[in-house]
């Protein structure tokens, strides 16, 4: 665990060093301005990190992210499975600098459950740092490193790591509708320090796990559909593999 803790570090300082450096020679015509978005999906299934959190049925999911310059403050929401966690908002906030060919995420979520039946307090806390670049063009590669600090019987210490992959494909033409095709893949591993007096186990009663997705997104304007297939090397019935179908619009 201390190998993705010590990315985490390594990440962070380069970026937040290299971020001081690029600011003091910013013109006064780059003061930060205001915006926000809205997207609302819904998909086949609510899948974290390879596990459904839905009992394997749909879930509506929205999110409102407001930002300020390189920062930023969302709210995502999702119904997950009842009758113990009907819904789960989650708050995130953060900073989105980009030095030279490399952007990056470093920020906290917030993970809460406010109409959970479970006795107890469910909402628990995680650190993230992600980085990505654009080595040729359409095509991205990152790496997203999360640490769970351990919060009792809400949640363990739990060390997370992603990396991403994704190639926009040449648009084409429906009719009068034009389409931005786009190839994605995702490989993630996560690791837990204790699972014993975890309630229902870290990841399904599993120590550590590896996940991976790859799939199909299409968008037109402001509109999405994405197809993709999961899959985990946890045996249960909650994290085998299978095929999701998301779609949703993003506003303004």
């Amino acid at each position: 665990m201390s190998k993705i803790r010590g990315f985490l570090c390594a990440a962070s300082g380069a970026a937040i060093a290299s971020l001081a450096m690029s600011t003091a020679v910013l013109a006064d015509d780059e003061a930060p301005k205001f915006g926000y978005s809205l997207t609302m999906s819904a998909t086949s299934d609510y899948i974290f990190r390879g596990i459904s959190l839905n009992d394997q049925d749909p879930a509506f999911q929205p999110y409102l992210e407001f930002t300020y310059g390189i920062g930023y403050v969302g709210f995502w929401g999702s119904n997950v499975a009842a009758p113990a966690n009907p819904f789960e908002l989650d708050i995130v906030a953060g900073i989105r600098p980009v030095t030279g060919p490399v952007s990056w995420d470093i920020g906290v979520i917030y993970y809460t459950y406010p109409d959970s039946s479970i006795a107890g307090d469910l909402d628990y806390v995680e650190f993230k740092v992600g980085a990505s670049a654009t080595p040729m063009t359409n095509l991205t590669i990152g790496a997203t490193g999360y640490v769970t600090p351990d919060q009792g019987i809400t949640y363990p210490e739990t060390e997370t790591i992603e990396g991403t992959v994704s190639y926009t494909l040449p648009n084409f033409s429906a009719g009068a509708t034009v389409f931005t095709p786009s190839l994605s893949g995702l490989v993630g591993y996560s690791t837990s320090t204790r699972t014993s007096d975890f309630p229902l186990g870290a990841f399904l009663g599993e120590k550590d796990y590896t996940y991976w997705n790859a799939g199909l997104k299409l968008a037109v304007d402001k509109y999405f559909m994405d197809f993709r297939y999961w899959d985990t090397n946890i045996d249960n019935t909650l994290s085998d593999s299978r095929f999701v179908f998301s779609a949703g619009v993003t506003l303004p």
